[in-house]
């Protein structure tokens, strides 16, 4: 429970109709949720508007509306707060409602196109290492400590993100690491949190499908530094040409982290192979146990993140070299007999597919082939499927097209899209199968001994969506099962 007036603290009110002294039992944004002596935030989302159930909410007992445009007739026993954003004011709300949690501890957030679940993964496992209580906000896990909570978004809406940064302050909790998606900065879900620090890992094609134009993309990822604090930090990655834009307009204090210029951060790769990567970051040479480059970039800006954040240097490098990284990134296993590599990798991005492939390609140490299982997801960004296609043929020995996630499009209609990218040598290594169990024993069968196979797309999910349902899936199970009938 909480004062109406408390709760409406930083929020942009145009005007307020009814009764301003109340206590709230609640807060609401989904119509079906609310009942009696309840806050009731009305929004205009991508599908509805949820101002068309005022009425029910009223009848429900809401107590108070939250609106952009207020109802033509007003109910003497409700209050209502006409606001310029409502989703802006719904993340300023939750964040009051629940206490203000995200001042109550350090949160770093991670932005970007790729990596933000490897830096965040390993910020969480780093800083519990070195004997902090945390939180963890990703799109595989969410941790309140040690307490799982199963993630549903990459970033969640503002009223579960705020009650599950309170539950991490209720549990002690000191630090909180979170994937900031251009999704949840666009709607406004992070609105009202308060930084400690921000992290910038690259910016590739991926989600116009929303955004709609590259531009645009960039623009929203820039607008989560440019709302930093002043008395926060902010990190980015030199190397990325865009990644100086990302701090140009921002109040915190800057860093970056670097390969292949000068930087507060820099990195120099020694060795990378399967057994890890020795390379030095800031001059100290350090072997760690993730493989490949862009791993390399992870690790530095997490070290940056640890330095911002006030840890010793060399007990920062010393923790990092025994941590593994997250889940379905660069997941790999090796057959007992044939001596198969299989890696599982969360690439969706024709970008992201490059770097896997690109770092695959590295690690070969004669003739081994590459052989790719790739899709891509349906009711998505179609103008990144001949690019996917295009880049796991080139990149490959032999790639199999197949099924991601179709969700409602036809995956023949998906693979027919991808094929589109094909130049003429490209259509020679390439096969397709529909049924992404058998795309996955195709390319173990075709595999000779130490032969390398990337199955891309899915990396951790755990199921495989098609026609609206949600079937049980697993890349690396499957994987399992195929090394399994192949040692038979």
């Amino acid at each position: 429970m909480a004062s109406l007036q408390d709760i409406l603290y930083k929020v942009s009110i145009r005007s307020v109709h009814g009764n301003m002294n109340r206590e709230i039992q609640d807060i609401q944004t989904d119509s079906r949720r609310v009942g009696p002596g309840m806050l009731f935030i009305a929004q205009k989302g991508t599908h509805t508007d949820s101002h068309r159930y005022i009425s029910q909410v009223i009848d429900a007992g809401a107590s108070v509306i939250v609106c952009e445009d207020l109802p033509s007739t007003l109910a003497d026993d409700v209050t209502y707060i006409q606001v310029e954003n409502s989703a802006a004011a719904a993340g300023y709300i939750a964040h009051n409602f629940y206490g203000q949690p995200s001042e109550k501890l350090k949160l770093v957030g991670v932005t970007g196109t790729n990596g933000k679940t490897t830096i965040v993964t390993l910020l969480y496992k780093l800083f519990t290492a070195l004997g902090y209580k945390c939180g963890l906000l990703s799109t595989v896990q969410n941790h309140v400590g040690g307490r799982v909570v199963e993630a549903t978004h990459t970033t969640p809406d503002t009223l579960q993100l705020n009650r599950l940064l309170k539950e991490m302050v209720d549990e002690g909790c000191t630090h909180a690491f979170m994937e900031t998606s251009s999704h949840a900065i666009h709607q406004h879900r992070i609105s009202g949190l308060y930084y400690a620090g921000g992290l910038f890992s690259n910016i590739t094609h991926d989600h116009l499908d929303y955004h709609k134009t590259f531009d645009e993309y960039i623009r929203v990822k820039k607008s989560f530094f440019d709302s930093l604090p002043s008395d926060s930090w902010a990190i980015s990655n030199a190397d990325d040409k865009r990644g100086g834009v990302m701090l140009q307009n921002t109040s915190a204090r800057k860093y970056f982290y670097s390969l292949k210029t000068l930087a507060e951060f820099k990195g120099k790769i020694l060795e990378n192979n399967l057994t890890g990567l020795v390379m030095t970051i800031n001059d100290q040479e350090v072997h760690f146990r993730l493989i490949g480059e862009f791993n390399a970039y992870n690790l530095l800006a997490v070290y940056g993140a640890a330095i911002c954040l006030g840890e010793d240097k060399n007990e920062v490098l010393r923790t990092l070299s025994t941590l593994t990284g997250a889940e379905g990134r660069f997941d790999y296993t090796i057959s007992s007999r044939e001596r198969i590599i299989g890696i599982v990798d969360y690439a969706h991005t024709p970008d992201a597919l490059i770097n896997v492939l690109a770092t695959i390609q590295k690690l070969r140490k004669g003739h081994e082939q590459i052989i790719t299982v790739v899709g891509c997801g349906g009711d998505r960004d179609k103008t990144k499927r001949p690019l996917m296609a295009a880049a796991a043929c080139e990149y490959s020995d032999k790639a199999i097209f197949t099924s991601d996630n179709p969700r409602s499009e036809d995956p023949e209609q998906i693979l027919l899209d991808m094929e589109a990218g094909l130049n003429t040598a490209a259509k020679r290594k390439y096969s397709k199968i529909t049924d992404r169990k058998e795309a996955v024993r195709m390319a173990i069968n075709l595999a000779r001994p130490e032969d390398i196979v990337l199955i891309a797309g899915k990396g951790h999910e755990k199921y495989q969506e098609i026609k609206g349902v949600k079937y049980p899936f697993d890349d690396k199970q499957i994987l399992l099962e195929m090394f399994e009938l192949l040692e038979k």
